[in-house]
């Protein structure tokens, strides 16, 4: 489904920061734009940044799910800053937190996240029950089998030892 993603630029609080920049809302359906603004309030001003792909995979129904219970579901925007007279790339748009936490963990991008409108949840929702299968979980069993009886190796062999390497250190060799 293509979504438009609306980034505002407010002015700085500080003298060091000119502007603030931050992903605000999506627009599902939206048609082709390359930041046409779209409103002007004062000094904030929004623009209709970029339209992506918001692309839903069977392999992560459990992530959508996980966001979909979550308080305010959320659609997760990646961007990049540039150096370009824009100056943020939107990346990418995707409804799985999982996928997002990824993202921000580099450090490298910007992760926002923005309230999911009523009808993209329920379009969301509606591929989830569709193609969600509950994985089943198989505990591991150890093997009975003993191993710590043996005691091969005992420190290397290629250094040499002057004592039992299970004593403790006496004082006087710490000391010298």
């Amino acid at each position: 489904m293509p979504l438009g993603i609306v980034i505002r630029r407010v002015p700085g609080v500080t003298r060091w920061v000119s502007h603030v920049w931050q992903a605000v809302a999506v627009l599902p359906g939206a048609g082709d734009a390359t930041w046409k603004e779209l409103r002007r309030d004062g000094d904030a001003v929004e623009y209709h940044a970029a339209t992506l792909p918001l692309e839903l995979f069977r392999t992560d129904t459990e992530a959508y799910l996980h966001g979909l219970s979550a308080k305010i579901p959320a659609i997760y925007v990646v961007m990049r800053e540039t150096n370009d007279p824009h100056p943020l790339e939107v990346v990418l748009a995707t409804a799985s937190p999982y996928e997002a936490q990824d993202y921000a963990d580099t450090g490298e991008e910007l992760v926002e996240k923005i309230p999911t409108p009523e009808g993209l949840i329920a379009w969301i929702r509606d591929y989830v029950e569709l193609h969600h299968e509950d994985e089943v979980f198989i505990k591991r069993r150890r093997d009975k089998s003993r191993v710590d009886r043996q005691e091969d190796g005992i420190g290397d062999a290629r250094i040499r030892q002057t004592s039992d390497v299970y004593r403790a250190p006496s004082k006087k060799a710490a000391l010298q």
